[in-house]
């Protein structure tokens, strides 16, 4: 985080052409070779940056109030990390808006904020998962006990088998994926909308009420409900 912070320091002041992987390495103070250890490229190197930000909403939308839908959830997410002093300091957002700026511009940096947008709607969606997923009122089963004890051969045979291992897995179902993706679009055009402007992060034209606009938007949107016990 200290490299992307200083790679994103010299891209603000100086431009993303004018900027080059020793630079950040000398601003970070560190040696060229320990940058590439971790980033392949400059623009690599903000990725981290990219990513606080999503994964602050990806939180907040784990920590929302158990009670709350998900569209309510998202907007507790936008609220709690969109809104300068609230996740990121409005000395922040200029530069979330010169980086999105720049990712606009250059197709290498666009590639890197595509990247982070796209693992953080998997992210997203195994969040919203874990909300969503029914609880059993008894309670886990004992691997050892007799619930488990027709299944220890199938394990035994799949035990050296990584195939077995990722067969599984718990997949994420393809309607919360969408979800997802959907949500992820909503608050992303938000940013990007604003940081073509030159609005304060703050007020009718920032980013969290442009994606609190969107999300009412996709009111008729089908968003998944939390499992009952009746549903079972």
């Amino acid at each position: 985080m200290e490299i992307a912070r200083a790679a994103a320091a010299l891209f603000v002041r100086r431009g993303l052409r004018a900027t080059r992987a020793e630079d950040i390495a000398q601003a970070a103070g560190i040696a060229p070779r320990t940058f590439y250890r971790y980033f392949a490229s400059k623009e690599e190197a903000v990725a981290p940056l990219y990513a606080a930000g999503a994964e602050l909403c990806i939180q907040a939308v784990r920590e929302a109030p158990p009670g709350l839908s998900v569209p309510e959830a998202l907007r507790h997410a936008v609220e709690h990390t969109l809104s300068p002093g609230v996740g990121v300091s409005a000395a922040s957002w200029e530069w979330v808006r010169t980086l999105i700026r720049l990712a606009d511009a250059s197709p290498a940096l666009g590639k890197v904020w595509a990247e982070v947008c796209r693992t953080s709607e998997g992210a997203l969606a195994a969040t919203l998962a874990e909300r969503l997923s029914p609880v059993d009122p008894d309670g886990p089963v004992d691997p050892d006990g007799p619930a488990g004890a027709d299944d220890s051969a199938d394990r035994a045979d799949h035990a050296d088998s990584a195939e077995g291992d990722v067969a599984r897995s718990p997949a994420i179902p393809p309607h919360l994926r969408l979800t997802a993706a959907v949500a992820g679009a909503a608050i992303r055009v938000a940013v990007e909308s604003w940081a073509t402007t030159t609005s304060p992060p703050t007020g009718p034209d920032g980013p969290a009420t442009l994606a609190l606009q969107n999300l009412t938007a996709l009111e008729n949107y089908a968003w998944p409900a939390p499992h009952s016990p009746s549903d079972s």
